[in-house]
């Protein structure tokens, strides 16, 4: 069982999870994970042990700007082409 970083830890992280990036955020992990294999999220793959790291602004900012789209009602196609 793994222990769970604080919200201090993760915030001075240049990178995290993605389950930390949805503790941060609020998202839920299934959309973080979607945006993710969507190809919307930038994250970096550890070749030993295959684990995503995502880097806590960039992910963070993308997120909110995903989430703006979103509001302003427009769809995940049309958001990839934006981004």
């Amino acid at each position: 069982m793994s222990r769970q970083r604080t919200i201090e830890k993760i915030m001075q992280s240049e990178y995290v999870s993605i389950g930390e990036l949805a503790r941060l955020t609020g998202c839920r992990y299934s959309t973080l994970k979607f945006y993710t294999e969507e190809g919307m999220l930038p994250f970096e793959q550890e070749d030993t042990n295959m684990t995503r790291r995502f880097p806590r602004k960039k992910a963070a900012d993308r997120i909110k700007e995903i989430r703006k789209l979103r509001e302003e009602g427009k769809g995940i196609p049309e958001i990839k082409e934006i981004l």
